[in-house]
């Protein structure tokens, strides 16, 4: 019998992705280990990979759609001896999509209301050409009384996507593109495109007398919305800055890179400040913690959330064993996560988890800022711009230094002041004396 293809669990918090791009069509003979698609989740961009064999019979949900429910069924494989036709038949009846259109005509007061208000453009329901649209389109207007063959599809050939759904207007056949013309025909070609996209929060505070673009969030960016606005309502966050004097950790960066030159290693100030902060967390564990509401737990690691900003937003990709490691290993680490990040190609768990995180604008030229705190994780390190300072040495003299401010952002559930700021010395204290890193 055909073999529903789902919607996977691609990380254990993952409920909807993006189905981003089919890599295979209908008629495509697939077997265990194949690539058949590119899912989209929160933070990345994640292969597919099928563990049956068979014929692809039918796809049921066209790449490009969003907000995609975990357990959907997405495809339909015809198994060995099986007859591709038949299978994507049967798999089509099996399927959510059709259920709508069933609802569309078990309506028929809304019905007959419709064609009064809008006789035209009943033409293509009654010229009984197929409606062509998305599962997703199907059910959402079933949802809003909407009667497909009344609503334009800007979708490819056509196809009616959800948001062509969006809007129209809920109870009627009409799309509501049709009346944004009428009230501005000034704008006229861009207000089709925008009353489309924008959710009526949008409309309620654009100012359309300004220029504008309208863009729909990624998954990334609402993950980003969400969780921080979590954090600064639920987390109350208590900052620590101190002042660091660069010079000897520069210079012993030299040193190391001209011994790692012969391998193709360079480390980078960022990867000895990931080093510090680990090995600050073990030397004061009670920094190291999660709250966990009734309970709070210690690690006995050190792994490090790196702020890696990507276009699509931000995504911490993970150093473990940050006190452990090499400078020269945390190097090329961070090579790799950060590399693999920009292309949206990181594991679950090179970004999901960490026991504290560190966020540098430094190399953006911000002297000074306060980054908010990642949950469950109990504090971020926010690393500022290198400057040369005029500073007052242990001989009372006053002479130039390269220096830097960090701040460290605490949750004050689980770490006291005290505490933290005694991470904020021994972190001080490691750049300042950076052998004790590589001891």
């Amino acid at each position: 019998m055909p073999i529903s293809l789902k919607m996977p669990a691609l990380s254990p918090t993952m409920e909807e992705g993006t189905l981003a791009k089919w890599l295979v069509k209908a008629g495509d003979r697939i077997g265990p280990g194949d690539i058949i698609a590119e899912i989209e989740t929160d933070k990345a961009t994640m292969e597919f990979e099928s563990i049956d064999e068979g014929t692809i019979a039918a796809i049921s949900v066209e790449e490009g759609t969003e907000n995609v429910k975990v357990g959907t069924v997405i495809a339909i494989l015809a198994e060995d001896g099986e007859d591709v036709e038949e299978a994507a038949k049967s798999g089509g009846s099996a399927a959510p999509a059709p259920a709508p259109a069933p609802a569309a005509d078990a309506a028929p007061a809304p019905a007959a209301s419709a064609p009064a208000a809008t006789p035209a453009p009943a033409a293509p329901a009654a010229s009984g050409e197929r409606v062509f649209a998305s599962p997703l389109a199907r059910r959402l207007a079933a949802e809003k009384k909407v009667d497909l063959g009344q609503v334009q599809g800007s979708g490819p050939h056509g196809r009616i996507v959800k948001a062509d759904i969006e809007g129209a207007k809920e109870g009627t056949a009409t799309a509501a593109p049709a009346a944004a013309p009428a009230a501005s025909p000034a704008p006229a070609a861009a207000a089709p495109a925008s009353s489309v996209e924008m959710a009526d929060e949008t409309r309620a505070i654009l100012d359309a007398r300004i220029p504008h673009q309208v863009s729909k969030l990624s998954g990334m960016r609402k993950t980003i919305a969400r969780r921080l606005t979590e954090s600064k309502q639920q987390v109350p966050h208590i900052y620590l800055t101190v002042d660091v004097r660069l010079d000897k950790l520069l210079a012993l960066r030299a040193e190391v890179n001209k011994a790692l030159e012969s391998q193709g290693v360079k480390v980078s100030v960022n990867d000895l400040l990931v080093k510090a902060l680990g090995k600050a967390l073990i030397a004061v564990p009670e920094c190291n913690v999660a709250f966990a509401g009734n309970e709070l737990i210690q690690y006995e690691r050190a792994d490090i959330s790196v702020a890696v900003s990507i276009p699509a937003g931000l995504i911490t990709p993970i150093v473990s064993d940050a006190d452990g490691r090499s400078v020269s290993s945390i190097a090329k680490a961070m090579k790799d996560l950060a590399g693999r990040a920009r292309e949206g190609k990181l594991q679950p768990d090179e970004y999901q988890g960490g026991t504290a995180s560190l966020s540098n604008m430094g190399m953006m030229g911000i002297k000074q800022f306060e980054a908010v705190i990642n949950p469950p994780q109990g504090m971020i390190l926010a690393i500022g711009a290198g400057e040369k300072r005029a500073i007052v040495d242990e001989s009372g003299e006053i002479v130039p230094a390269m220096m830097m401010s960090a701040t460290g952002s605490f949750d004050h559930r689980a770490i006291d002041g005290a505490d933290g700021a005694r991470l904020m010395a021994a972190f001080k204290e490691l750049v300042e004396n950076p052998l004790g890193m590589l001891a």
